[in-house]
This record gives C-alpha cells, sequence and structure tokens, in this order.
C-alpha cells in the first residue's frame, strides 16, 4: 500500500489543475490509484475526456474523490501519463475487483451528505467493458 510519505511527496510534485488543491483524507488518493491502476494504460494520452474519471472512481468507491485525488494518484503511478482528464487509459475501461479497496479504510464512508444525495449508489457495471 502507498504510504503516507509518498503521497506527501507526491502531493508536492503534482501539477494540479485548481489553483487550491483540496484533499481530505490519503485513502482517498489511494481509491483513485487503484482503479487508475486496475486500467489498461496506452502509450499516448486521450486528447478528450471519454469518460469521468473522477465520477467513476467514486461510483466504484462509493467515496467523494477530488479532482486533486486523481491527479496525486496518477503522480504516483509509474505508469500513468498526461494530465487530468487526459491520461494514458484505454478507452475500453476496466471495472477493478473489490478486493482492491480491502484495506483501504474510507471506502463506503460518507460524510458529505450533500454528496450522498447526489450518487447514491452510481456505480454501473456496464460502464466498463471488461472486469478484472
Amino acid at each position: 500500500m502507498i504510504t503516507d510519505a509518498q503521497i506527501e511527496e507526491a502531493k508536492k510534485n503534482t501539477q494540479y489543475s485548481l489553483s487550491k488543491p483540496v484533499h481530505k483524507h490519503n485513502d482517498r488518493i489511494r481509491i483513485a490509484y487503484e482503479w487508475l491502476d486496475a486500467q489498461k494504460k496506452i502509450k499516448t494520452s486521450k486528447r478528450r475526456l471519454f469518460h469521468g474519471v473522477k465520477h467513476l472512481i467514486e461510483a466504484w468507491a462509493g467515496r467523494y474523490i477530488s479532482t486533486s485525488d486523481v491527479e496525486v494518484a496518477a503522480t504516483l503511478h509509474p505508469d500513468i501519463q498526461g494530465e487530468y482528464p487526459s491520461f494514458n487509459l484505454s478507452s475500453r475501461l476496466t471495472e477493478p475487483a473489490l478486493s482492491r479497496l480491502n484495506d483501504i479504510k474510507e471506502v463506503l464512508s460518507h460524510e458529505e451528505s450533500s454528496w450522498q444525495e447526489q450518487c447514491p449508489s452510481s456505480h454501473d457495471p456496464k460502464d466498463y467493458k471488461m472486469k478484472e
């Protein structure tokens, strides 16, 4: 598992798309990392976002994930290239195994009631072409 020290170092090295990055808990970066890790990587990054990557990660984990969390996870991942939202991910998305979330305690815990009202159980396996 990625350590807090590795995450803190990655936060310093991330080129954020927002002027004020938002991070609430390092487990959210771990969640984003696991989702990105499950995806097939291609040689070049996409020019356009083909799916709402952040929203797919949130739906899969049942947890709010900020754009900044995804950006740090991408910085941490040795095989991810590009800038949010244009990463070098295949458009044939892989639904990650839920076992990837076993050791991450922030999974499926919502303290943001407004987010929970907006996105209740929005995970849809049809968003994915393959299963891990």
